[in-house]
């Protein structure tokens, strides 16, 4: 390894101040003193130099990009000013003058934004949460330290409300194609609240079907140059946290104008498709604006049961929709689609917002058809977008090889044997595990690890395709009130309709995708950071002496974590509580191994777990591991009674040495 060599990485702050970044070229993890930080925080992008190869250790020589703007914690009083303790204890404490104080209170949550990093941590406070503990504290704090905040700005709100007060007009329904007269339906979870999509049925004279996907038409109202524009190129996205939404746009347009709901006229952005029923090959396509009217709000557990019982109301188009849609799926995964089916958790919470119930959603048939048809629309759209100028894609970049190589090492070690092909598993590979797991315990476990071996998908407006479609092109067009990338696809596809250029050029729309790509990443840490806060809140309502199923999710070279398998409450079995063995870390092969007793963790593996400890700000769960109805937790370690003893003579005078050690 060379002394000067320099590269990016992700720092991360472990124990005793000691950050570790790893260089991805090599593999190497660079250890980073304490007094060598310069003023990084824990998950910046930093620049690394290595300083000592032989011991791999590195200095951080550059900030390049922060993680978070600003923290949430606890307001807490330091000599003549304040300061704020936050949530993660990865963060030092951060100075609030009393000048930037404003209107927090001692011993109250509060979101203090980051104005100085050196030579300390200083902010300013940019919001009062109210009390520790609460709901609404808790929830609005993971929600800002991701970039996201609830209140619209007073010009937004004023430009939402006129358009609602205009509604339609009688211009605008002669200016489009009106499918008013066509059947229509929404199907969409019952809790749902936007509807942005539509789906029609007609059939037509030659026997073939008329199907439209009818998407709401968000860019007719959120026009370029506007307060509502700005403002939705600033968040780019809704977010879902497990109680709440925070909208990109103002309800009065998410939830109202921009809404297709039932037996109310709305403007639509439509892809409309002439099918042939027997194998619903697309023989025609029209795009452009129309004027609907949906007849019908489904849920997708009442449109499923229609299917099901093969009568009910329009039972005849949603079977037919149903079958359509199995064929496009099946045809997909013949191209090399991979089909990833996630379990997720869903939360009952009472009018506190304490969890006291959870379910697993399950995905069923309505789901599959909704996304099929959205697929199709976003295919077709990118593909007749592909001699334009640019357009905004969403692509999939192919697996890199040495993702792939742990990948076929953790597949060895679950008993699936693979074969490289291009440095990568190949497709019908990984669909066949997939499906042999399916009705397994390890089928969750091993679509996770496949999902995190794949690149992220992001938005660009160069297109290489969607790997994990099986696209050559495909974009975003079908969720504006909630994506700020399809408004985008809207805009440029009527462009193009018209023949006209675009207000901005393709430099523009590429700094829009990036940022896009970003706010989605923040989006999903907070509506993960949501579930985590609420699985952990949930395990704090039982009792401690209950014994629990858990699976092991991961494993690291400080103990092996779990997740509690009715609610996917994830936490982690520290080593000294895996029970009494020398226990060791095995990176390449990913799992927890004993040295006495050759007891091994790996993902996957199904265990017995006790709670432990649970911090709810922190959002933490220690369990540990039970065997044959026995806690295997550690017992203290000596040299903590002796800490403890040492801090109860405190009071007894220091001699000097002792003084300096200390």
């Amino acid at each position: 390894m060379n002394t000067t060599t320099e590269f990016e990485g992700l720092y991360s702050l472990g124990k005793n101040s000691i950050a570790y970044i790893k260089n991805k070229e090599t593999g190497d993890v660079i250890e980073i003193p304490a007094h060598l930080h310069k003023s990084a925080l824990h998950r910046d992008i930093v620049l690394v130099s290595i300083t000592h190869p032989e011991k791999n250790e590195g200095e951080v020589i550059k900030i390049i990009k922060r993680a978070q703007a600003g923290f949430v914690g606890i307001i807490e009083k330091q000599g003549d000013h304040f300061k704020l303790k936050p949530d993660n204890f990865k963060i030092p404490d951060i100075t609030i003058p009393n000048t930037e104080i404003h209107n927090g209170k001692l011993g109250e949550k509060a979101f203090i934004e980051i104005t100085q990093y050196e030579p300390r941590l200083v902010g300013t406070l940019k919001k009062a949460l109210g009390k520790p503990g609460s709901n609404d504290a808790l929830m609005h704090g993971i929600a800002l330290e991701q970039g996201f905040d609830y209140s619209f700005p007073a010009e937004v709100d004023s430009e939402a409300d006129a358009l609602e007060e205009k509604g339609i007009t009688d211009q605008e329904r002669n200016n489009r194609r009106d499918m008013r007269d066509t059947l229509t339906f929404t199907i969409d979870p019952a809790d749902a609240k936007d509807f942005d999509d539509a789906l029609s049925f007609k059939q037509l004279e030659n026997g073939n079907y008329e199907i439209g996907i009818h998407i709401a038409d968000v860019s007719h109202y959120v026009q370029p140059g506007t307060a509502l524009d700005r403002e939705a190129q600033k968040r780019t996205t809704s977010v879902y946290l497990v109680d709440r939404t925070i909208p990109m746009l103002p309800e009065g347009l998410s939830n109202g104008l921009c809404s297709l709901r039932q037996d109310e006229e709305k403007l639509a952005f439509s892809a409309v498709f002439e099918i042939k029923p027997e194998n619903g090959e697309v023989v025609g396509e029209w795009f452009g604006r129309t004027l609907i009217n949906s007849n019908k709000r489904f849920t997708y557990e009442e449109a499923q049961q229609i299917i099901d019982d093969k009568a009910g109301l329009y039972a005849e188009e949603l079977l037919e929709f149903n079958r359509i849609s199995k064929i496009y799926e099946k045809e997909r995964y013949a191209q090399g689609a991979l089909n990833f089916e996630t379990h997720e958790v869903k939360f009952i919470l009472d009018d506190e917002g304490v969890p006291v119930s959870v379910k697993v959603k399950e995905r069923i048939d309505t789901n599959k058809l909704i996304e099929e048809f959205m697929l199709l629309a976003n295919s077709r759209v990118a593909r007749y977008m592909d001699d334009a100028n640019f357009f905004v894609y969403r692509i999939h970049d192919k697996p890199e090889p040495d993702r792939m190589e742990k990948l076929q090492e953790f597949l060895k070690l679950m008993g699936y044997e693979t074969t490289m092909v291009d440095n990568r598993i190949p497709v019908k590979d990984l669909q066949r595990i997939i499906r042999e797991s399916e009705g397994t315990a390890a089928y969750d476990t091993l679509q996770t690890v496949i999902v995190r071996s794949m690149q992220k998908a992001i938005y660009t407006t160069n297109n290489i395709g969607h790997f994990g479609l099986a696209f050559k092109e495909y974009s975003h067009f079908t969720s504006p009130i909630r994506r700020y990338p399809d408004v985008l696809a809207h805009r440029l596809l009527q462009y193009k309709l018209d023949s006209q250029e675009p207000e901005k050029d393709q430099e523009w729309f590429e700094k829009m995708c990036d940022h896009s790509s970003v706010q989605e990443s923040r989006a999903v840490t907070a509506e993960r950071n949501s579930i985590k806060l609420k699985q952990v809140e949930y395990m704090k309502t039982k009792n401690p002496d209950d014994i629990f199923d858990g699976i092991v999710t991961g494993a690291g070279k400080f103990g092996v974590f779990v997740a509690e398998l009715e609610s996917r409450s994830e936490g982690m079995i520290r080593l000294h509580d895996l029970g009494n063995d020398r226990w060791e870390f095995n990176e390449k092969a990913g799992i927890v191994r004993g040295q006495k007793t050759k007891k091994t963790f790996k993902i996957g593996d199904h265990i017995s777990i006790k709670i432990k400890t649970i911090d709810i700000e922190k959002r933490l769960i220690d369990y540990v591991l039970v065997v044959d109805g026995i806690s295997q937790a550690a017992p203290p370690r000596r040299r903590d009674f002796k800490r403890r003893n040492h801090k109860r003579n405190d009071s007894k005078p220091h001699n000097a040495h002792t003084q300096s050690k200390k």
